[in-house]
C-alpha cells in the first residue's frame, strides 16, 4: 500500500487556523493534521498531526487504538497517568518521546501549563 502523503518541502505552518477537537477528546485539546490521513475503519493510512493541550486540560481514561503511534513533546509539559479528576501522574518535559504499538494502553493525559505534541500514526504494514 502506498503512503498517502504528498511531497511537501519546508514551508511555514499556519498555527492560527485548521485546529479542531478530535472525536472523543475534551474541549481544550485540539489537533491540526499536517500530512496524510488515517482511515480507522479500513485500517489504512498514515497521519502526521500536531496535538495541543490548553493549560489545565486533561483526559479521564486510558486510550487504546489499532494503529502505531509515535509522539514527540515539542513544548510545554505533559502529565501521564493522572486520575479521572486530573490528579497525580508523572510529568514529562519537552524533548521526550514515546512509540506505541497497536492496542498499547496509554494515558490519561494532562498538561498543567499547556503543551504541543507532534504525532505520527500508521497502520502495519505501512
Amino acid at each position: 500500500m502506498p503512503v498517502n502523503k504528498k511531497h511537501d518541502e519546508f514551508y511555514t505552518l499556519d498555527m492560527t487556523t485548521g485546529w479542531e477537537v478530535p472525536a472523543g477528546y475534551p474541549a481544550g485539546i485540539q489537533q491540526k493534521i499536517i500530512a496524510g490521513g488515517l482511515d480507522e475503519e479500513k485500517r489504512s493510512g498514515t497521519r502526521t498531526r500536531l496535538l495541543r493541550f490548553a493549560p489545565g486540560v486533561y483526559t479521564t481514561a486510558p486510550f487504546s487504538h489499532e494503529y502505531w503511534e509515535e509522539v514527540y513533546l515539542v513544548s510545554g509539559d505533559l502529565i501521564v497517568g493522572n486520575d479521572s479528576n486530573g490528579e497525580g501522574g508523572k510529568s514529562f518535559p519537552p524533548n521526550t518521546y514515546a512509540c506505541r504499538p497497536p492496542h498499547a494502553p496509554h494515558g490519561p493525559f494532562k498538561s498543567a501549563n499547556g503543551c504541543l505534541l507532534l504525532e505520527m500514526h500508521y497502520f502495519d504494514p505501512v
